[in-house]
């Protein structure tokens, strides 16, 4: 949850430069304003991408790193595929925007996974720190 948190704060710097800077640019340079529907979009699809590049890549996001999650795929250990980032994305909004029944459904879930990660075969572990010898 405090990675959640923490996640939840640097989402505030993508949106500032992803979504307002642009918006704001547009605004005063062609006077225009989006419909909200495309605001939304935009904002839908800016998240998508921070998180499915950053999943893809090494199976963590900025916040995931500072505190040494990662997202696996439950089959091969490895880092999720597109196919399951996209998945776990897709259904990480109805898990989170009503009233967080996706999260809380990790309590009763015999793995601990939230709902998300159950449906895309994923799962978020925590990484050991390596001692050093």
């Amino acid at each position: 949850m405090a990675s959640l948190l923490y996640e939840s704060l640097l989402l505030l710097g993508v949106l500032g430069f992803g979504f307002i800077l642009p918006l704001v640019l547009i605004g005063l340079a062609a006077h225009w304003t989006p419909p909200g529907w495309l605001e939304w979009l935009h904002i839908a699809v800016l998240l998508g991408f921070y998180f499915i590049v950053l999943w893809r890549r090494n199976g963590q996001t900025l916040a995931m790193q500072t505190w040494r999650l990662q997202i696996i795929d439950t089959r091969t250990r490895r880092p999720p595929d597109l196919k399951q980032c996209l998945i776990r994305y897709a259904l990480a909004w109805p898990s989170v925007c009503f009233f967080g029944a996706g999260l809380l459904w990790a309590w009763f879930d015999r793995d601990n996974q939230f709902l998300h990660d159950r449906f895309s075969d994923t799962c978020v572990v925590l990484l050991l720190q390596s001692r050093p010898d």
